[in-house]
């Protein structure tokens, strides 16, 4: 009888178990699993909102503000929750491809979607690395400060490499109308980068921190009146100083603008005159008709000309053409020397040429020649930064193998010797730097021309290959960006448009419209004060990446799987300030 009940019991007991193990082993893995599904889903979703939101920001729309919602939000996926490493560089990788797909179909207009593509994809890496940075740099105390530090060592990195890098699509360059563009004349492009991207994940932070300290507030009964109030949080007045002073800042930088520096001086001035001839036809193939290029930009100047002659007019100082404005060497065709020599004397000022100069090696270089009337050329700049994948081809044994195209890219050389121009304008000697097209991205470039005395930038770009897409905007607003940031009016000269005259504060005066001919005069400031970003130069970039290395350095020390193995070891350093015990060899 005792052996049966306990027998029945054992059964039961038996039984109990069975029926307990899917609730244990089963259950409890699928909501694990559900759970880390809807995270990565949501996170995946903000991810791609957020680069959406990024693409809107640029030109032609420069909606500047959605930049900093775009940032906020993958600011908020890659902290809310503390996201696993993995997850922080899947989620950038989307970024990545929602902001730069939209962003970079220009590149493939006439070559196709595979290089558009692949670019695309290769820039997502770096904001996947970026990703995978700032989530583990946002475990430090003020997140915000180091996700901003995150995002423009990777805007640095891959504007460096590959091959020279890629700078467009950069925080700073969406800015052109926001608020916050003063910040380029105090800390350049990459200070104003620095200020977006702190400025949007600031905003988010304060937000979050606001919300859960009023859902905390209001389920804690045992708190008093006092203690319930959020603002008493150390993190959410950290969040508001944050978002407080990036706003200060461009307050405090436009007193270090050259025009409010120079305000109480005689300026001198000088008149211009931006030719732009247009082209016979677009693509690839747009200047087969070489010498219907350079008559258009003869016949415009020709124009320009009769209009001083009559009076209406007045005679400019120096004109400038576009890049590939006569890409017939005036130094080896007598036709097109005289032709440009003609238009000079006819408008009674020298004029800054854009054209293609073959050098004793048999490579070209992108030349801009000082032409002065019957003096012929006095000056020459060589293009110092050549573009990868149109005027040089890398690998080219490679590349050719995945497009028809490329063997369609150029073989230019990179040029050497300063980066202005001395013109002998009517009014006087004028320095004018030159960054011609592809180079206006890169920080160094004009730059170099500022301290090497550029009292004016001059940027001749030729945008036939890229039709009506938006590259011409975004081109432009680096322009605009570029005036700010070393307080110089920027002269843009392109073949097709768009063509424009760019104030020091980044306002366009005069621009052109698309594939038109057109001429645009002025009479312009030259700057020979520094602003604060020029007399800084690189080193902003420098500090900021410094920074946020040595961050994600520590936080991989500190807060990551890898800090807890270390604080394993004997001897290691403990949260709490103790070390390990060494093992004395005993079972306890």
């Amino acid at each position: 009888m005792r052996r049966d009940r306990v027998g029945r019991s054992g059964d039961l007991r038996r039984h109990r178990r069975r029926s307990r193990r899917p609730v244990i082993s089963v259950e409890p893995g699928r909501l694990l699993r559900d759970e880390r599904a809807r995270d990565w889903g949501w996170r995946t979703a903000v991810g791609a909102v957020a680069g959406g939101l990024m693409w809107a920001a640029f030109p032609p729309r420069n909606l500047w503000f959605l930049a900093v919602v775009a940032l906020g939000l993958l600011a908020v996926a890659l902290r809310l929750g503390r996201p696993r490493v993995r997850l922080g560089a899947w989620v950038g990788f989307v970024f990545g491809l929602a902001f730069f797909i939209p962003l970079l179909p220009w590149i493939g207009v006439y070559v196709g979607p595979l290089p558009w593509l692949a670019l695309a994809t290769v820039l997502a890496v770096f904001l996947a690395a970026f990703g995978v940075m700032a989530t583990v740099s946002m475990r430090l105390p003020v997140p915000p400060l180091w996700f901003a530090l995150s995002w423009v060592a990777v805007e640095a990195a891959r504007s460096t490499f590959p091959f020279g890098g890629f700078p467009w699509g950069r925080a700073a360059f969406s800015q052109t109308d926001g608020p916050l563009l003063p910040l380029a004349s105090a800390v350049g492009v990459t200070g104003l980068s620095f200020g977006v991207a702190l400025f949007g994940s600031s905003v988010a932070w304060l937000l979050v921190m606001l919300g859960q300290s009023y859902r905390r507030s209001a389920s804690d009964d045992a708190l008093s009146p006092d203690d319930r109030h959020p603002l008493r949080s150390a993190r959410l007045r950290t969040a508001m100083v944050l978002v407080v002073l990036a706003l200060v800042a461009p307050v405090a930088a436009i007193a270090l603008t050259p025009g409010s520096q120079d305000k109480n001086l005689s300026p001198t001035t000088a008149s211009v005159a931006v030719i732009q001839g247009n082209v016979p036809r677009l693509g690839l193939d747009f200047n087969a008709q070489r010498r219907a290029v350079l008559d258009n930009h003869v016949a415009q100047t020709q124009r320009l000309a009769a209009a001083v002659h009559a009076g209406t007019t007045p005679r400019p100082d120096f004109v400038v053409w576009p890049e590939n404005a006569s890409d017939i060497s005036p130094l080896t065709n007598s036709d097109a020397a005289d032709e440009i020599t003609a238009a000079s004397v006819a408008v009674g000022a020298p004029i800054l040429v854009g054209t293609l100069v073959s050098n004793p090696d048999g490579r070209y270089t992108n030349t801009v020649l000082l032409w002065e009337g019957t003096h012929g050329p006095v000056g020459r700049y060589d293009k110092h930064i050549v573009q990868p994948f149109g005027e040089y081809l890398p690998w080219r044994p490679f590349f050719r193998l995945f497009s028809s195209y490329a063997d369609m890219a150029g073989d230019f050389e990179a040029g050497t010797g300063p980066s202005v121009l001395d013109v002998a304008g009517t009014s006087g000697p004028v320095r004018v730097g030159v960054s011609t097209c592809w180079e206006v991205a890169f920080d160094r470039s004009a730059q170099a021309a500022v301290d090497q005395g550029a009292q004016i930038l001059y940027v001749p770009t030729n945008n036939a290959t890229f039709g009506r897409t938006e590259m011409t905007y975004q081109q432009l607003a680096m322009s605009q960006v570029r005036a700010v940031e070393h307080g110089r009016t920027v002269l843009v000269a392109a073949t097709s448009g768009i063509s424009a005259i760019v104030a020091p504060d980044g306002s366009i005066t005069a621009q052109s419209e698309f594939f038109t001919p057109d001429t645009l005069t002025g009479r312009v400031v030259l700057h020979t004060s520094k602003t604060l970003a020029t007399r800084l130069g690189g080193w902003p970039t420098r500090v900021l990446v410094l920074f946020a290395i040595c961050g994600f350095l520590f936080a991989i020390a500190t807060h990551t799987r890898l800090s807890s193995r270390f604080n394993r070891l004997p001897g290691a350093p403990r949260g709490d300030g103790t070390t390990t015990k060494e093992p004395d060899g005993s079972r306890d």
